[in-house]
């Protein structure tokens, strides 16, 4: 059976398998039968957080406390701070254009170049230590969302990136770069897209707000749709949202919803 309790990614390998991160450990739908793999190929029981895919076909893992697992379709090879680490609790995962990967931890950000560990902190000059979102943008930075603001990394330095009001990003949950370049950032503050492109000289604005409730996941499919995961009302109750570049359809549901995809036959699967 599937995950019965709570799933927070799913993600579509490149052999057309959707794969769970789930409280239940790792879960993977082949079209046909679930397999729990924490249970089978006995991993660690901690509940499962994050899941990526690199270019190369290895599936990564992040638990609640247990690491990082690295699948290369035959073996599961687990990573903790004990390997350099920068902390248990892996809640994100990205692949940078040099083919390093990248970790948001509880404690820190972590880069793994297939050999070792280079770990960020507020020492280095992050905004926060624990880190919700990381993406890179077409010109090659990387922006880092973590619970205290929101800042961009050029590979020498890091930048704290503030909304219009000269303020940190609280709470960054999730981000995206759309394929006109934009990016989308989901916060506590709601919904917020920077256009890099912006010119006073079209009195276009870099930052625009959309919505104002919580934001928590962010996902753009083949389409160009932004499908959002946001609170109702400065409430605990949770909706999904679409938007089509143009307005926003809220579509009521009654538990909170963690992460989205879209597979191969543009089907829609929520984490919820």
């Amino acid at each position: 059976h599937g995950p019965r309790s709570i799933t927070r990614n799913v993600l579509q390998d490149k052999n057309g398998n959707v794969w769970f991160a789930s409280w239940e450990g790792i879960v993977r739908y082949d079209g046909k039968f679930f397999t729990n793999f924490t249970l089978k190929e006995g991993l660690r029981h901690f509940h499962v957080f994050s899941a990526f895919e690199d270019k190369t076909g290895n599936l990564w893992f992040g638990t609640i406390g247990g690491g990082v697992y690295r699948y290369d379709g035959s073996t599961f090879t687990l990573f903790t701070t004990t390997d350099g680490l920068a902390d248990d609790m892996v809640l994100c995962i990205m692949e940078d254009m040099l083919g390093n990967i990248w970790f948001g931890a509880g404690d820190g950000a972590s880069r793994y170049n297939g050999r070792t560990f280079t770990n960020f902190t507020t020492q280095d000059g992050l905004i926060g230590n624990s880190i919700n979102s990381i993406i890179q943008d077409q010109n090659g930075l990387i922006w880092i969302g973590s619970q205290t603001g929101l800042c961009r990394y050029d590979g020498n330095v890091f930048t704290p990136f503030t909304n219009e009001k000269d303020l940190p990003f609280y709470n960054v949950r999730s981000m995206i770069e759309d394929k006109t370049g934009n990016i989308w950032i989901g916060s506590e503050a709601g919904l917020c897209r920077y256009n890099p492109s912006a010119s006073p000289k079209t009195s276009e604005k870099p930052l625009t707000n959309f919505t104002t409730n919580f934001t928590g996941f962010v996902f753009e499919d083949k389409a160009g749709i932004l499908w959002l995961s946001e609170s109702e009302n400065s409430s605990k109750q949770m909706v999904l949202t679409k938007y089509d570049g143009k307005s926003f359809t809220k579509i009521k549901h009654d538990n909170q919803i963690f992460g989205i995809t879209e597979d191969s036959s543009g089907n829609i699967w929520f984490g919820t």
